[in-house]
């Protein structure tokens, strides 16, 4: 894992996961979170409450792996009873990323303690080591996302995402 990266520690419990995120969410960590994710409900678990009291930031490609699954979850305007994803403690900066890039709608945003993740010990999650073409296309498609969901977006990201566009192509070409 990048030492930059974020720890991620995850409880279960009847039909829910709580996943706290310790540190920077970055690129480094987008990997691991969308694979934990994936396995989690791949054994069932529908409900996701994502800890964020010690989560220092998101940048964009944590955001947009973030974004994609609350929009897989829960649709493009989920009501309140249908978001599947509950962000728990967000800090300022990070609440305002997720309103500035259209995408808060998403989750069900609550502040405090909260029941779920309490009570029992969290299990640190295994890092799984990515190459550069597989971190690449995670943070095209995160960006893509992020700006299939709010057209706004396209003119913060179109640039990256071309960038990484093109990238990608030279990494899977060697």
């Amino acid at each position: 894992m990048n030492p930059s990266a974020a720890k991620l520690l995850v409880l279960t419990g009847n039909g829910f996961a709580c996943i706290r995120i310790i540190g920077r969410a970055n690129f480094g960590s987008s990997i691991d979170f969308r694979t934990l994710v994936n396995e989690l409900q791949a054994k069932g678990f529908k409900y996701f409450v994502i800890e964020l009291s010690e989560c220092a930031l998101m940048d964009s490609t944590f955001l947009g792996v973030l974004a994609g699954m609350g929009l897989k979850m829960g649709g493009q305007q989920p009501l309140e009873e249908d978001k599947a994803i509950e962000l728990v403690n967000p800090n300022p900066r990070i609440e305002e990323l997720l309103e500035s890039l259209g995408v808060l709608h998403l989750f069900k945003v609550s502040k405090g303690v909260t029941d779920l993740c309490q009570g029992s010990e969290h299990k640190p999650q295994g890092s799984a080591t990515a190459s550069q073409e597989e971190l690449t296309r995670c943070s095209l498609e995160a960006h893509q996302i992020l700006m299939e969901i709010n057209p706004g977006n396209v003119a913060k990201f179109k640039d990256v995402a071309r960038f990484l566009q093109e990238d990608l192509k030279k990494l899977e070409s060697q």
